[in-house]
């Protein structure tokens, strides 16, 4: 098994797109629980690109782009949508200020797309960077594959999600 690169060496040695699915309705990641608390408590997120809890990521998106990569990310959520979903869809705009491309999938309008068995990053149609969860929703240690069946089935799973799915824009939760 190869070793997991970062997500900034990941993302800083993608050439042309770089691609990231979520299926999950709930993630409980050790990073965001304070965020997310205060965020059950008050209903404000913090939406500041340039903050210390964005910019890590606002600026490896930017740098990303800036280097002509297209970098998207595609969300499949059940309806209605879970707390965590709500929270999340609260914190997008950031995303999209950054560079993100972002769209949301109804779950079930996913039901006849064959799909990977785990979220994942797809980096230049070539590398994976599979990311795992614990049962309630903790980050388990990620995978790297550049196995080219499996980026094909990413590759595949991703833009028959993209093509259906809602632009975050135009996406109304429920």
């Amino acid at each position: 098994m190869q070793s997991v690169p970062s997500f900034a060496d990941l993302l800083d040695g993608a050439r042309h797109s770089a691609v990231h699915l979520e299926m999950r309705d709930s993630y409980g990641v050790a990073a965001e629980a304070e965020a997310l608390a205060r965020w059950k408590e008050s209903g404000t997120v913090d939406a500041d690109p340039d903050s210390p809890y964005w910019a890590p990521w606002t600026q490896l998106i930017r740098r990303t782009v800036a280097r002509g990569v297209a970098v998207r990310r595609a969300r499949i959520v059940s309806e209605p949508v879970s707390d965590y979903i709500r929270y999340e869809y609260a914190g997008t705009s950031v995303n999209v200020a950054a560079g993100e491309q972002v769209r949301w999938l109804p779950r079930r309008r996913a039901s006849d797309i064959a799909l990977p068995g785990n979220d994942f990053w797809l980096i230049d149609s070539r590398l994976i960077r599979w990311n795992h969860f614990t049962g309630d929703g903790a980050s388990a240690p990620g995978e790297i594959s550049d196995d080219p069946a499996a980026a094909r089935l990413c590759a595949e799973a991703f833009e028959a999600v993209w093509s259906r799915a809602v632009p975050h824009d135009e996406y109304k939760i429920s």
